[in-house]
């Protein structure tokens, strides 16, 4: 087992499937948001101590960004990125693979699942296996009407749970996102403007 304690994966949309092309978006704040609040409230209930990514864009990214705020208040929490692939940055843009090395030199532990570079599709289908078998709940952005990246995941996580009654999905939907918008915005009217 790569991972001891209690384990949270956390994934869903890559940031161009919610055609997020920069940190300056609007709905940027609102995702940052929601995955901190349901982080925090998740390893409160279940004592999570590893988050797990595989340092895909987008979701899995951000919250590895969001471990690094959460360990002012549980300096315990350790991040693993488990990459499906060696390399598997080589073709993103130079400021996303900047920000892929600064979340990778926060992890406490970095590995491939397969030692190699990119082959075939099935290095991915065999990342989803393996990330959710090393998990014990899973923290995903997804959207039921929209079924993208997250779905493949979430198959993988539902073959799991008919076995494993103890193991949790849980979703933040466009709802989730809108009613945190809402939230911000009667709490901090400022905070569109700062």
């Amino acid at each position: 087992m790569y991972v001891l304690g209690k384990v949270l994966l956390v994934t869903g949309y890559k940031a161009h499937e919610l055609g997020i092309f920069n940190d300056s978006h609007p709905g940027l704040p609102i995702i940052k948001w929601v995955l901190k609040n349901q982080m925090q409230q998740l390893i409160d209930e279940k004592d999570i101590e590893w988050i797990l990514i595989s340092g895909q864009t987008g979701v899995e990214l951000w919250a590895g960004e969001i471990v690094g705020e959460l360990r002012l208040d549980y300096p315990e929490l350790k991040l693993a990125v488990l990459t499906p692939f060696l390399e598997q940055e080589e073709n993103w843009k130079e400021e996303t693979q900047e920000y892929y090395q600064m979340i990778l030199g926060e992890a406490d532990f970095v590995e491939s699942i397969t030692n190699r570079k990119y082959e075939n599709p099935g290095q991915l289908k065999a990342k989803n296996q393996f990330l959710v078998q090393k998990s014990d709940s899973m923290l995903v952005l997804f959207d039921e009407d929209t079924p993208g990246s997250p779905l493949f995941y979430i198959n993988e996580a539902k073959k799991r749970e008919q076995n494993d009654t103890n193991y949790d999905i849980i979703m933040i939907t466009p709802t989730d996102l809108d009613m945190a918008a809402q939230e911000i915005r009667e709490s901090n009217p400022d905070y569109w403007t700062q």
